[in-house]
């Protein structure tokens, strides 16, 4: 599968040309959006049922060994449904295995610990790097024909008293003895090269964990449950092909709380999606940095369409770790509106994570009002403003897109002294209640194109013209 990953499909600058050029017979990159969308398929099971209750222990407080020891004797015996029926049950981690459907019941809560004793460590990716660390509450590991489905719920029940704790949030403890920002150490360890496996995060050291995290996985099924309180990203297909996100609504405002992720991962259906999170509600990553370059696999064919996006700091964003790269991205038929969502499209790195962003094409949005920008570029994001790896944006268009309510339309930070940002193109849009009288704040951008635009009721012409 890896294999198939690393065989890029991003349109060659020769073909991104033809489809911007042809006629309305022709091929356009809505069609080939089409075309990627004819090579994702839901996994198949077979009608076999494993219920977890016939799995469980008397006495057991806990339903983590009844639904692991389910999923083991599924995926042994060629594969089915694991069955978690009506009820609330309490689990610690689960492991996902191939050829199993994790099924939860209309009225199922499943509620997971928060004890870190409870949590053995495993092979994944903190923003963009790699490590190993306490479990995420869901994982599985290169595994085939996965799938997580039903309306039940899941809980993760970060709060205060747990995973945000200010303990928590202001650091962990080194084998030294020493208290280290969550994070700080493990970004020490790839900026010193640290081989992976030796960065090690366990017990109460273990950095919070994502809720869901399907590691190298192929034929990935995501539908109809609801995610509560998670302790970090909520969903995180990372190197995974063929992946489905379909009616899943994510609620949750912890720190550093993305909706989905999806890192390194190729042909991507996030479908009629519910996103009210604390951060990017859709973040497309392909690694961050050294590691970043050093798998060098672009996360690439994500298709994100009628989804409803309330809070969070971008609706549908690439980066900030994009080291990778990220290439054909279509975004339709979605509604955008809070006073708290900052960017409807977000594009952040900077020149020492790098990254190429081209093919990113939007339509038919609706914004009710966001609190800056409808589109943002970042190229020195998090205050970097020099390096030898700088980030390149092109080839990015916007149109039939409607909204009530903005700061600015266009919030480009380029480089000042280079253009490392090109080719935009805003089409038959109107934009009304844009705030701020400059319109667009502009640096290090070239080659934009506004075409049958109104901008608070008047047609807009960039560059202005009196």
């Amino acid at each position: 599968m890896l294999s198939n990953i690393l065989k890029l499909s991003a349109l060659s600058a020769a073909a991104t040309t033809l489809l911007l050029s042809c006629s309305p017979k022709e091929a356009t990159p809505w069609d080939e959006m089409n075309n990627v969308l004819s090579q994702i398929s839901v996994p198949v099971f077979p009608d076999t049922t494993y219920v977890i209750t016939d799995y469980h222990t008397e006495g057991d407080s806990l339903f983590t060994d009844a639904i692991n020891n389910a999923i083991i004797a599924c995926s042994e015996n060629g594969g089915g449904t694991v069955l978690i029926p009506n009820g609330t049950f309490k689990t610690a981690p689960i492991r996902l295995r191939s050829n199993v459907n994790l099924h939860l019941s209309d009225s199922t809560l499943l509620e997971f610990a928060t004890d870190v004793a409870l949590f053995d460590t495993v092979l994944t990716r903190i923003e963009g790097i790699d490590c190993y660390n306490i479990s995420p509450l869901i994982y599985a590991y290169e595994a085939t024909n996965v799938a997580i489905t039903g309306n039940g719920v899941m809980d993760g029940r970060a709060d205060t008293t747990n995973w945000f704790t200010p303990a928590r949030l202001k650091g962990v403890t080194n084998e030294k003895g020493e208290k280290i920002n969550e994070k700080t150490l493990l970004y020490q360890m790839k900026e010193d090269s640290l081989p992976v496996a030796q960065r090690v995060f366990s017990g109460d050291a273990g950095i919070r964990p994502q809720f869901i995290n399907l590691y190298r996985c192929n034929n990935v099924l995501l539908e109809g449950f609801t995610l509560h309180n998670s302790p970090f990203w909520l969903i995180h297909p990372l190197m995974c092909e063929n992946v489905t996100v379909k009616n899943v609504k994510m609620q949750s405002h912890g720190v550093n709380n993305d909706g989905c992720d999806p890192e390194s991962c190729r042909n991507v259906l996030i479908d009629s999606c519910y996103f009210d999170t604390g951060d990017d509600c859709i973040a497309i990553k392909s690694g961050r940095d050294q590691d970043g370059r050093r798998w060098n696999i672009p996360c690439e064919n994500v298709v994100v369409r009628n989804c409803s996006m309330k809070d969070g700091h971008a609706g549908v964003a690439m980066g900030s770790e994009i080291t990778g790269g990220v290439s054909n991205v279509w975004v339709e038929n979605c509604t955008m509106d809070s006073p708290n969502l900052d960017r409807i499209i977000r594009i952040k790195s900077n020149a020492e994570r790098g990254g190429e962003v081209q093919n990113i094409f939007v339509r038919d949005i609706t914004v009710g009002e966001c609190r800056q920008s409808i589109l943002g570029f970042e190229l020195q994001y998090w205050y970097v403003y020099d390096g030898p790896y700088p980030p390149y944006f092109h080839n990015i268009h916007l149109e039939n897109i409607t909204s009530k309510k903005s700061r600015y339309v266009l919030n480009l930070e380029g480089f000042p002294d280079k253009i490392q940002a090109r080719d935009i193109v805003i089409k038959n849009c109107t934009f009304d209640g844009v705030t701020d009288p400059e319109i667009n704040h502009i640096v290090g951008v070239e080659d934009i194109t506004f075409e049958n635009v109104i901008i608070n009721g008047k047609p807009f012409h960039y560059p202005t013209r009196e």
